[in-house]
């Protein structure tokens, strides 16, 4: 289990190699809603709205019998981030793990990404799938 801290409210998964368009944009481009949406349905990111700043465990599993919310993602690299929001990729900087998150290593493909919270602790289960598009019409909480 890792400790993530947040001052964003957010967390977010992605697969680097797919965000790198973003580097030289702001670096709070996905703070505009709309930004967001689309990265996520484009399957490039999964921003979790987790409703207040703090300090959250993240527990991976190989499947989650009932999540709250599955994000289906793109995987191109195999080396995936989970971190706080504001270590999202854009302002000339790319995630690392100096203040935070983690990297996980899945096979490159596509995955329905499961999510559950229970109080300050979300679960996460990488699963693979053909999907890696979604078709949210509003910023995924959980």
């Amino acid at each position: 289990m890792t400790r993530i801290v947040t001052g964003t409210a957010t967390l977010c998964v992605f697969d680097p190699a797919l965000l790198r368009h973003k580097l030289e944009d702001d670096c709070d481009w996905w703070s505009i809603p709309s930004a967001e949406l689309a990265a996520v349905n484009a399957g490039q990111v999964a921003f979790f709205n987790v409703g207040g700043d703090g300090a959250y465990d993240i527990a991976l599993h190989a499947e989650l019998a009932e999540p709250h919310v599955v994000v289906h993602l793109a995987v191109l690299s195999g080396r995936v981030f989970i971190g706080a929001g504001e270590d999202v990729t854009g302002g000339g900087l790319e995630p690392d793990t100096a203040y935070g998150g983690l990297f996980v290593d899945v096979p490159a493909g596509s995955y329905h990404l499961q999510a559950r919270r229970d109080e300050a602790r979300i679960n996460l289960a990488f699963v693979p799938d053909a999907r890696s598009s979604n078709a949210f019409v509003d910023l995924v909480r959980i």
